[in-house]
């Protein structure tokens, strides 16, 4: 279990107290669509599946399962957020993790982020 004084998982150098954390109890201290992909990130390491889904955007938030987020965040064990391209409403990132059968893998995507009243949300991922 991931602690407050631990490292935080998104490679941020911060504490999880200080950094992500704070994000998961309020989603408005994610001001940048990378400060969301790095808690977004976090909350799979933390299993935070509420977060997970409230920060998907509300236009694609109804095609989405929390037990399909959960199951994917659970049978994994997330090792490393690398970010390798941000924009504004871009983040192009590896995350490095043991799938189910211990084998390393990694999730290479470019996410896509909206940003609506005031609030960042997670549109989708290539």
């Amino acid at each position: 279990m991931l602690e407050i004084d631990d490292l935080c998982p998104c490679g941020s150098g911060s504490s999880y107290g200080d950094c992500c954390r704070q994000v998961h109890l309020s989603h408005a201290k994610a001001n940048t669509a990378e400060k969301l992909m790095r808690a977004r990130y976090s909350a799979f390491v933390v299993h935070d599946v509420d977060f997970l889904y409230d920060t998907f955007h509300p236009s694609t938030r109804r095609f989405q399962n929390k037990n399909a987020i959960r199951r994917w965040a659970v049978e994994n064990k997330w090792i490393q957020l690398s970010i390798l391209r941000s924009t504004p409403q871009t983040v192009e990132f590896e995350a490095h993790y043991l799938d189910s059968t211990m084998e390393i893998q990694v999730h290479h995507e470019k996410s896509i982020f909206k940003q609506q009243s005031n609030l960042w949300y997670y549109v989708d991922g290539q």
